[in-house]
């Protein structure tokens, strides 16, 4: 079948819908490094940006493939939603097309809060949209690591057909298939691989003595917030922005430091970052964590008094910590996947690299007992795409497009479950047959798995 690759990126559909045997006839990406790119790997004139192409200069086709961008409606991002002046409105470009060419299935890709933006009525309106337009209408959450790729990146991924779906079944895991390891897709050493900085791992060190003081006995708090470490500010009945400035002045903000005598703008630049939003009270949630990092101090103060002065000289977002090793795992740093967000430093077991998301320089995943930055040879190999020629010259922007981009095998296995649900295939061959005449009908509505590991872990590494 033919299809079109919108907001191509670096073609993780494209390489999906090849993999299952079908031919792209037009792919538009407004980003002119990666359409250069597409055009390189692909051999295939890419237009820019949708707005600007009409219907009718699409050549017609089977399938339509969107990742749309997410920033829109990502937890990360603006979630302006349909609102975002830059890409809020392409959904109904999607629409503006398949009201033109009524392809008879649709695979669309976003982030898992598509789902919930707005309580929901975002994703509400666009599947009445696609329902108005004539099509039956599913949608689910997968994860590479449900088919034994060892990357965490949840994404909803919904599909439409011009014919029923009551037959069709969202690829299932292989129960068969042993658990993944991040261990598969590295290299050890790789002579292109980014150090760490010095600041980087002076902040890792200085948590590394948090993990060996603690009592083996106590659990590791999740997260570990350590600017409250000292701080007696208000938060349980109302936030420092409802209180008064001269109430305030009998408090201690960040890490201990006294709030006495200072301008507003002071205090606020003395608390923690998660403490100066302009809201009477805080959501329950940050109460607890608060709570319990208040009372994590209180037991530990005698050590922690001395610690907390050693992480005060890193920025906010390194003085968190978020265990999200198990907690019989060993407190060991240097044993983990590591990765610096916004909301702290985060460890993980070395089962799953973190989600890959359009990362800065500072979020790219950590190989803790290499002390380096995951490189974007590894990166490409968890999202699936081993088989792309080429990547953006600049690290930076290798980065980026690959955190952007659709992991190719669960495009893959969503396709050929789409494509092999029997009443589909009878109906568009009843449709279209012209399309279809020497395809066989597939009666089974069996998804096939994932490639056995042994075989799966090859293809990882770049075995033939």
């Amino acid at each position: 079948m033919k299809f079109i690759d919108l907001f191509a990126g670096l073609g993780g559909f494209h390489l999906a819908m090849r993999r299952l045997g079908h031919t792209c006839v037009f792919a538009c990406e407004i980003d002119p490094t990666l359409r250069a790119l597409y055009e390189q790997n692909f051999r295939l004139p890419v237009a820019g940006d949708i707005r600007a192409v009409t219907a009718q200069d699409i050549p017609s086709h089977d399938i339509l493939c969107a990742g749309f961008p997410c920033q829109p409606f990502s937890k990360a991002g603006s979630q302006n939603g349909f609102d975002d002046p830059t890409s809020g409105d392409l959904l109904y470009e999607i629409l503006r097309l398949i009201r033109y060419h009524r392809p008879p299935y649709l695979i669309l890709e976003n982030v898992p809060n598509f789902e919930r933006h707005n309580h929901g009525r975002t994703w509400g309106t666009a599947e009445r949209l696609l329902r108005t337009e004539g099509y039956d209408v599913r949608s689910t959450k997968l994860s590479p690591h449900h088919f034994g790729i060892p990357q965490i990146r949840e994404r909803i991924y919904i599909v439409a057909s011009r014919h029923s779906l009551d037959l069709f079944k969202w690829p299932q895991p292989d129960q068969t298939v042993p658990p993944s390891s991040i261990r598969d897709v590295l290299d050890h050493n790789p002579p292109d691989a980014r150090k760490i900085p010095q600041h980087v791992a002076e902040c890792l060190e200085v948590w590394q003595e948090l993990l060996d003081w603690l009592p083996r006995d106590e659990k590791v708090p999740h997260p570990l917030w350590a600017m409250e470490f000292g701080a007696t500010y208000p938060y349980e009945e109302r936030t420092p922005f409802a209180t008064p400035l001269r109430t305030l002045w009998r408090y201690t903000g960040s890490l201990g430091y006294q709030l006495t005598g200072r301008t507003r703008e002071d205090v606020f630049d003395l608390l923690p970052s998660h403490a100066r939003s302009q809201q009477q009270r805080f959501p329950k949630w940050k109460v607890g964590f608060i709570r319990k990092n208040r009372e994590f101090y209180a037991r530990h103060r005698n050590w922690l008094d001395e610690w907390k002065m050693k992480i005060a000289r890193f920025p906010s977002s390194f003085q968190k910590l978020e265990w999200n090793c198990q907690q019989d795992y060993p407190r060991r740093i240097d044993r983990c996947v590591i990765q610096i967000r916004a909301s702290g430093v985060r460890l993980k077991r070395p089962t799953t690299s973190p989600s890959l998301v359009a990362m800065t320089s500072t979020q790219v995943p950590i190989i803790g007992w290499e002390r380096r930055y995951i490189t974007p040879t590894e990166c490409k190999r968890l999202q699936s795409m081993e088989d792309l020629p080429n990547l953006p010259d600049r690290p930076s922007k290798a980065y980026e497009a690959l955190g952007n981009a659709v992991n190719v095998t669960v495009a893959e296995l969503v396709g050929r479950a789409l494509f092999e649900a029997p009443e589909q295939q009878r109906s568009l061959f009843a449709a279209v047959p012209s399309l279809h005449e020497e395809e066989p009908v597939v009666e089974s509505t069996t998804v096939e798995s994932a490639a056995p590991r042994g075989d799966r872990l090859a293809c990882l590494k770049g075995a033939p």
